[in-house]
């Protein structure tokens, strides 16, 4: 049994797919599937079971994935603090973070750490809520930017900023010449909400169920630059954290302080729960932390 072969399965199980798991590990398809069937041969047991369509774990598979997964932390772990050790001239960081956050931070803070640590190769992941608290609960991100709550158990975190909350709204709507606004005000209002899996999708439908309303949601995306975009135009309504406002074009939405509720959205980083954190780590998060401060001031 070889690292990589862990590296190969652990690949597969998150892609479901042999022939994405190859595109992202470099290696064609065939080539792929032969390891892990030799590995399963090795191994006596089945890992995984094929379908049309479709990739499933056994439980063998389960249970190695498991193990995988922690074998792989701790080679990685032993990696950093052996570069710590020859005084980080190379290495690697993996950074997860949430798309909203990563388009209106990372841009400050990358720069000025690859200035101070040009041998450290950057690896930036974007993903969902859920999944990024996954991949950072395995380890496989060496830090992540996340909003609270966090779901996972197996994080550490480590408090970042704590945000206003605003809704968006048309620079032509009656609300628009308003100070502020009660969200209680909003029941009869068409929302423009980011598509489920996203964390501040969660944050948003709590906080009309918590004015005492289901929020009637007419459009979705993605990202939220093209929510504002919607709103702009007069389609909807939408909350934003504060950060995603500033900067805005000129035919930007008007954004409203929300009276009754004052929501804010907490940010964190988030790292796996005993993780061994390099000296490239705690750098970055300490500009990230000087960055969120000057934000402030």
């Amino acid at each position: 049994m070889e690292i990589r072969q862990l590296q190969y399965v652990l690949k597969v199980s998150e892609e479901r797919n042999f022939s994405r798991a190859a595109d992202k590990l470099h290696l064609a398809q065939p080539s792929l599937s032969q390891q892990i069937m030799k590995l399963e041969k090795e191994l006596g047991v089945q890992l995984f079971e094929r379908r049309p369509g479709d990739i499933v774990l056994t439980f063998a598979g389960k249970r190695f994935i498991d193990q995988a997964s922690k074998i792989l932390d701790q080679v990685e772990m032993l990696k950093k603090e052996m570069l710590d050790v020859a005084g980080m001239r190379k290495g690697q960081l993996v950074i997860g973070s949430l798309p909203i956050t990563g388009a209106h931070v990372l841009p400050s803070a990358l720069p000025i750490f690859q200035r101070e640590f040009p041998g450290i190769e950057l690896v930036l992941i974007e993903e969902t809520t859920t999944n990024l608290e996954m991949l950072t609960a395995r380890g496989q991100t060496d830090l992540s930017l996340l909003s609270m709550p966090i779901s996972e158990q197996g994080l550490e975190i480590i408090p970042l900023l704590e945000e206003d909350i605003l809704l968006a709204v048309p620079p032509n709507h009656p609300l628009a010449k308003q100070q502020d606004v009660r969200l209680a005000e909003c029941l009869e209002e068409s929302f423009i909400f980011l598509k489920k899996g996203q964390g501040f999708r969660k944050i948003s439908e709590q906080l009309c169920h918590d004015a005492g309303f289901e929020p009637n949601v007419i459009f979705e995306s993605t990202n939220i630059e093209t929510v504002q975009s919607l709103v702009a135009a007069g389609m909807g309504v939408a909350f934003v954290p504060k950060m995603v406002t500033r900067g805005y074009p000129s035919n930007h939405p008007i954004y409203l302080p929300i009276s009754d509720l004052k929501p804010t959205r907490k940010l964190v980083i988030g790292h796996k729960k005993g993780r061994y954190l390099s000296k490239a780590a705690n750098s970055f998060i300490s500009i990230m932390k000087n960055i969120i401060l000057q934000g402030e001031q």
